[in-house]
């Protein structure tokens, strides 16, 4: 039997708002604090993922935070005429301070204001919980410029965003500020809708891991949203049900090689990309997803 609405009500509620805002503030405090080896430069720390897209559900813990250095940045000019690429470099000078660099300074001072609590990962740098704190990721990154035409440094076409490197030195781009004003623009266009429509996906998600019908990491929930955003406004409404059914059956008939990210700016579907979702996990959800709808016993 399908899901009833009572459980699609329950799963579309956001979920923790007060301890989530208190862990930001303490991360963001701690960032900006004086004294540290970046103080001079010219950053931004804000919110992303789920709390800040107001797509967290219940079991959400980790707060994801971005450090952002705007002082450098890193480009992609591989989508220039060539003419225009001897432009760009013409004018481009190099920074001084790299995107290393300054997570290496990012790092130190998070270990001096939470002692024992910091822990380098492969994209991020986690921040244990204590007392009423959640658990952070820190991302530290620099500012990102891809652009798509250029003539001089006041005529030119481009997507502003950011980018990380991976330990081994792979450089990951992203766009979550895009990301996040157009899910913003998509809630609004279907009434509000969207956002509560995602966290049912997402508390799904969640329950056919904990049931083992799906493994952990096949369906992120940065997919999750993206992959939503691309169903038309009027497949939302009247009720969760219906929201969901219709919302899913788009996707199930969609060609999946036209889905994109929520940003954008890339394409949702596709193999070997680091911001993409690969094509066999994709399908293993989708499938996975239709049978525990059909299958459910509550």
């Amino acid at each position: 039997m399908p899901i009833p609405e009572s459980q699609l009500d329950t799963w579309a509620k956001q979920g923790s708002i007060s301890q989530s805002a208190d862990t930001y503030a303490t991360i963001k405090n701690a960032l900006e604090a004086a004294g540290s080896p970046y103080a001079s430069k010219s950053y931004d720390v804000f919110l992303q993922g789920s709390y800040g897209n107001d797509t967290n559900v219940f079991k959400d813990s980790d707060v994801d935070v971005v450090i952002q250095l705007t002082s450098t940045y890193y480009y992609d000019t591989s989508r220039l005429a060539e003419d225009e690429k001897t432009a760009f470099q013409k004018h481009f000078v190099p920074a001084s301070y790299t995107l290393g660099e300054f997570k290496t300074d990012v790092a130190k001072h998070l270990e001096a204001k939470f002692p024992m609590q910091v822990h380098p990962r492969k994209k991020a740098i986690d921040v244990e919980a204590k007392g009423n704190r959640r658990s952070s990721d820190v991302l530290v990154a620099t500012d990102f410029r891809r652009y798509y035409k250029f003539n001089t440094p006041n005529e030119y076409q481009r997507a502003d965003g950011l980018c990380f490197l991976l330990p081994d030195g792979t450089r990951i781009e992203n766009f979550p500020r895009v990301h996040s004003a157009r899910c913003t623009d998509k809630h609004k266009d279907t009434a509000q809708w969207f956002k509560p429509t995602v966290r049912i996906f997402k508390n799904m998600r969640n329950r056919m891991i904990e049931d083992k019908v799906l493994a952990e990491g096949v369906a992120p929930s940065y997919y999750l949203e993206g992959m939503l955003y691309n169903v038309p406004k009027e497949n939302f409404g009247k009720s969760y049900q219906e929201s969901f059914i219709k919302c899913f059956n788009w996707i199930a008939n969609a060609d999946k090689t036209k889905l994109v990210c929520a940003h954008g700016l890339e394409w949702l579907v596709r193999d070997n990309s680091p911001t993409s979702w690969a094509t066999a996990d994709f399908d293993t959800y989708m499938k996975s997803a239709a049978k525990y709808w059909t299958d459910w016993c509550g």
